[in-house]
C-alpha cells in the first residue's frame, strides 16, 4: 500500500480560558491515507473532524502524535523548513465566500498563490492563470470580479482554483459542499473527482454528510467526541456498519423511494460536553444498546475484517 499520509496518536487539547479545563478536540486517533486516494471523515458537528484536517496541515500544533507526510515528520519541522512542503498540502474551506480576501480580484487571489511559491512568473503567469480557471469551469472574464460579484458556486470554484495553483499532492476538503445548493453540490463534487483522476490528487474529505461521502471516499472514518469510533472502506461502512452510531448515522440519511421502510435508530440527548467526557465509552450517554459494562470500560478495537474495525464492548463480546 502506497500511503502519502500516516497520522499516528495524534491529539490536539485546548486550554480552556479563565479555567483548569482542558477541550480534548482530538484525542488519540491514527489513520493512513492511500496515495490518489479520498479518505472520509464524518460525524456531527463538534467531534473534531476539523481540527484534524487543520492539526494535520499544520495550521494547528498538534498536542501529541505524528504526521508523517510522504515519509516527511510533519511536527517536527520549523516554520521556515515547512513552507515548501505547504505547497503540497492544501485546503478548500467551507465558506469559501469568507474564504477569499474580498479586496482582491479573482486573477489576484489565483496569481497570489503562485507568487508566494514562485511558480509560472513573467510573462506566462497570467496565461497560468487562464489555464487554472478553465481546469475549474470559470469563464475566463471573471478574473477581474470580486469575490462578493460570484455565487456560492463560483465562489467555491475560485477557492479549488486557488488550491490547484501550486500544484499539491493532498488537499483537505473541509465541508466544501454543505453551503451549497443541492445541484450545484453535485457539480463542484464531479469537478472534485474529475480533477483528481486528471492530478492523481489525494483528498481527505470531511463532511457530516454520508451521502456525499460515500459518493467521494475509497474509506471513511466515523468520529465522535475526539475519538474515530470506526473505519472500514465505504462498501463496509455503508453495508455493514457495526458501530451504533454509524447505524445511527445512516439511518438518518434521506432515501428517494418514498415507499422505502428503513428502521430509524434514534440517539437520546445531545453530544455531551467536551470538557468533561463520560467514562468508558464516550458513546455510552446516547447508545441504545449501552451496558452497564460500558461506564467502566473503554471499548477496544475490534477488527472485523482486514479493513475494518470498530470500538464497541458489544462486539467484544461477540468476539
Amino acid at each position: 500500500m502506497n500511503n502519502l499520509l500516516e497520522i499516528k496518536d495524534l491529539s490536539v487539547h485546548f486550554q480552556v480560558p479563565g479555567s483548569r479545563g482542558i477541550l480534548k478536540a482530538v484525542d488519540g486517533i491514527s489513520f493512513n491515507v492511500e496515495r490518489g486516494k479520498t479518505f472520509g471523515l464524518v460525524g456531527e458537528s463538534g467531534c473534531g473532524k476539523s481540527t484534524t484536517g487543520f492539526a494535520l496541515l499544520q495550521l494547528i500544533k498538534p498536542t501529541f502524535g505524528q504526521i508523517i507526510f510522504d515519509g516527511i515528520h510533519l511536527n517536527q519541522l520549523s516554520l521556515s523548513s515547512l513552507r515548501p512542503i505547504r505547497r503540497k498540502l492544501q485546503i478548500i474551506f467551507q465558506d469559501a465566500h469568507a474564504s477569499l480576501n474580498p479586496r482582491m480580484s479573482i486573477g489576484e487571489i489565483v496569481g497570489e498563490a503562485l507568487d508566494i511559491h514562485k511558480l509560472y512568473q513573467g510573462k506566462i503567469r497570467g496565461k497560468r492563470i487562464y489555464e487554472l480557471l478553465d481546469m475549474v469551469g470559470l469563464a475566463s472574464h471573471l478574473i477581474t470580479r470580486f469575490p462578493h460579484e460570484l455565487s456560492g458556486g463560483q465562489a467555491q470554484r475560485v477557492a479549488i482554483c486557488r488550491a490547484l495553483a501550486v500544484e499539491p499532492e493532498l488537499i483537505v476538503c473541509d465541508e466544501p459542499v454543505s453551503a451549497l445548493d443541492v445541484s450545484i453540490q453535485a457539480q463542484i463534487i464531479n469537478l472534485l473527482k474529475d480533477l483528481q483522476e486528471k492530478f492523481n490528487l489525494t483528498y481527505i474529505f470531511i463532511s457530516h454528510d454520508l451521502s456525499v461521502v460515500r459518493h467521494m471516499s475509497d474509506r471513511v472514518a466515523v468520529m465522535y467526541l475526539g475519538n474515530i469510533i470506526e473505519l472500514a472502506d465505504k462498501n463496509d461502512i455503508y453495508f455493514s456498519a457495526a458501530h451504533p452510531y454509524t447505524q445511527a448515522l445512516l439511518s438518518a440519511v434521506p432515501v428517494i423511494d418514498p415507499d422505502a421502510h428503513l428502521q430509524r435508530v434514534i440517539l437520546s440527548g445531545d453530544l455531551p460536553n467536551p470538557l468533561n467526557p463520560p467514562s468508558g465509552c464516550r458513546f455510552r450517554t446516547r447508545c441504545p444498546v449501552a451496558i452497564p459494562r460500558c461506564e467502566e470500560t473503554v471499548p477496544p478495537e475490534i477488527l472485523i475484517n482486514p479493513h475494518h474495525w470498530a470500538k464497541c464492548i458489544k462486539l467484544n463480546q461477540a468476539t
